[in-house]
């Protein structure tokens, strides 16, 4: 490809695997062994997925004063994060409200339903306007306050009035409201960081159908069926370069997309994790040019366009390099198609300036002929190697021990809340969970006081978690 040209993305075709035997196998299937070590194992992962999925049950069950639908998505509904590290994405999707194509049959939506229809006049791929169809007599109070009028006097629905609507709605005690960022409106609690959207659900069979409807190795049949029922949603963020943005939306599917990570193989899993990792502490991007998302989509490719056989903990670093190479080439020529609408360019909002974009690519090119010691750069296997085997291991049991009991305290301070039905001074369950943690930090101050190290003013329980 010429450079500068625009790479269409038919062309994220794999490149033919001609040797009998990826190098680096045994270091690819040493490093699978130490991120289990780490955090990043089936079994470990599995129990986040399972606790946060749990955590929206009992949000959705039992949480009157919810009056949206509460969606755990991003990295920790994917199981790939630890409590405190990194935000907790959630989504709250208004109820009694939907948004429809336009050949989508309304005959057989229930009057007490609101309607909004999907235009895609004058918009960017992956974003659309959303116009209201019929108001329902009774539902979220969001809908009014965000409606205005287009050039033809159609009521239409602006994204940030939407967003404002919810600006500070809702602020317990103690909470920090942070300004908001993109669509989300993130807020914390001592070490809890979390991103709150509000979307509205969307059925856009035509867009789920042509995805589904392309070639490819992966996801199987089933799971893509599965993607298609769960829908889509919009979010209230439009097209950066729109001078109209504030009335866009755009196409989301969120719930799709943690289905597909979910069902990644172990290898694949690892590949992303690898990713998010360089994008964090090699590439370091300030703009956010590049992030998670961006390596998601290149994983979602190389996933899509190879044998799922191809993937194997022996494998690691030959996809980490056709990862990286996928990447570079993306940030060469600014194109990297989003998985769901490959048409939609992810880093064409990115405010990505020519120096940033040839140094990173140098620095891709650079890692690409480092093989293993790519690991060096990165500051949690510098850690892991000095710490190994046994205080690694040490260390690696008493942070899952604290993970695990932390999760279960939290499942059970939300059944408390939730269902009223349990008193949190006196529940034998938070009782047990609570003497665990404390038993835990203790050990751990133990064994640093022991070994010189510095144990003052440290939260041993945050900081392991983080």
């Amino acid at each position: 490809m010429a450079d500068g040209a625009v790479r269409h993305y038919t062309e994220w075709t794999p490149r033919l695997i001609r040797r009998s035997r990826y190098a680096y196998e045994d270091e690819s299937r040493e490093t699978s062994n130490i991120m289990n070590i780490l955090g990043y194992g089936p079994e470990i992962r599995q129990k986040r997925r399972e606790h946060y999925i749990e955590i929206d049950r009992l949000f959705n069950t039992f949480g009157e004063n919810l009056l949206s639908t509460y969606i755990t998505a991003g990295s920790k509904a994917e199981g790939l994060t630890c409590l405190y590290d990194s935000d907790i994405d959630t989504i709250f999707v208004l109820p009694y409200v939907v948004c429809l194509e336009n050949c989508f049959d309304q005959s057989n939506i229930p009057c007490h339903i609101t309607i909004l229809e999907m235009s895609f006049k004058m918009t960017t791929a992956g974003y659309c306007r959303v116009l209201l169809g019929r108001l329902a007599p009774a539902g979220s109070s969001a809908i009014p306050d965000s409606l205005c009028e287009n050039d033809c006097g159609n009521p239409l629905l602006s994204s940030a009035l939407f967003v404002a609507h919810f600006n500070y709605a809702w602020c317990a005690s103690g909470m920090v409201i942070h300004p908001r960022a993109g669509p989300s409106l993130p807020w914390s609690h001592g070490p809890f960081k979390n991103d709150r959207v509000h979307a509205i659900r969307c059925h856009c069979p035509n867009i789920l159908q042509t995805w589904a409807n392309r070639t490819r190795h992966w996801p199987p049949s089933d799971i893509v069926e599965k993607v298609v029922a769960m829908g889509a949603l919009v979010t209230p963020i439009g097209f950066k370069g729109s001078e109209l943005n504030h009335m866009e939306w755009r196409i989301c599917f969120n719930t799709g997309e943690t289905e597909l990570v979910n069902n990644l193989n172990d290898t694949q899993i690892k590949l992303y994790v690898l990713l998010k990792m360089i994008a964090k502490d090699i590439l370091k991007p300030q703009k956010k040019e590049i992030t998670s998302y961006t390596m998601k989509n290149v994983v979602f490719w190389l996933a899509e366009n190879n044998q799922s056989s191809f993937f194997h903990s022996g494998s690691l670093f030959h996809w980490l390099r056709e990862g990286l190479n996928n990447l570079r080439t993306s940030l060469s020529t600014k194109q990297l198609p989003y998985y769901m609408i490959p048409e939609r360019n992810l880093l064409a909002e990115s405010e990505l300036n020519t120096d940033q974009q040839l140094l990173w690519v140098r620095t891709i090119a650079d890692m690409m002929e480092e093989g293993p010691r790519i690991l060096l750069r990165l500051k949690i296997f510098r850690q892991a190697i000095i710490g190994y085997p046994e205080p690694l291991l040490w260390y690696s049991k008493m942070r899952t021990g604290m993970e695990m009991w932390t999760l279960e305290l939290n499942k059970r301070m939300c059944q408390c809340t939730v269902t009223c039905s349990m008193a949190i001074e006196t529940d034998t369950i938070l009782q047990t969970c609570m003497k665990r943690i404390y038993e835990i930090s203790k050990e751990v101050l133990c064994r640093m006081f022991l070994e010189g190290s510095s144990v003052n003013d440290i939260n041993v329980h945050e900081a392991m978690l983080s």
